[in-house]
Order: C-alpha cells, then structure tokens, then sequence
C-alpha cells in the first residue's frame, strides 16, 4: 500500500476548511529557513494525512511531511473574572526539496 494519501480519498470541501491560518512567528520562521516547513494552524481533529492533502490541493506544492502538535489554552484573568484561550492544533508542514509556497501574497 502506498503512503501518499490521494487528494480524492477525501472531500474537497472538508479539505478547504482543514486549514484555518498561516502561523507566522519568530519560531515558524526560523523552522522555515531551516527545514523548509511551513507552520499551519489546523482543525482540531484534523489528521496528518488530511492536511498534507489539503496543503497540496490549496497551494499546488508536494509535501515530504507532516508534523502535529496540540498546544493546550492558557488561562488568563480579565480582570475577576477568569477564562481561557482556545486550544490550538499547529502542523509543521515539510516540503520537498525546490518546493516553495509563498504566504505574504506577493506575486512572484
């Protein structure tokens, strides 16, 4: 069995929607640089195979890798009352050698 997941193996509106934002930090700048990933803020229940489906439907770029991470809320007060920030899935996104995905918009 092969492990590159079809884009048809899923729904192609699903696969829109899998993709909440770009994350662009400090951090998901330098992995950026250095292992040419980019770094997604997904759905929670999002899997693997999902989003690499997605990054290469939305953006037309072939994907090496994909890699999780769930990051839990942090509570916060404002002023007595108490809440907390959403949890957050982040994906670092690999691509193959001499692929590029262009974020900031401009045209290239």
């Amino acid at each position: 069995m092969s492990h590159a997941p079809n884009t048809s193996k899923f729904e192609e509106a699903r696969l829109m929607q899998v993709l909440v934002a770009p994350l662009v930090s400090e951090k998901a700048t330098m992995v950026a640089e250095k292992s040419n990933a980019v770094t997604f803020k997904v759905l929670q229940d999002a899997t693997k195979a999902e989003i690499k489906a997605a990054v290469e439907l939305m953006f037309k770029v072939e994907v090496k890798g994909v890699s999780v991470l769930n990051t839990k809320g942090k509570t916060k007060r404002f002023g007595k009352s108490v809440g907390r920030r959403d949890h957050v899935r982040k994906a670092y996104v690999v691509l193959k050698a001499g692929q590029e995905l262009n974020l900031s918009g401009e045209a290239a």
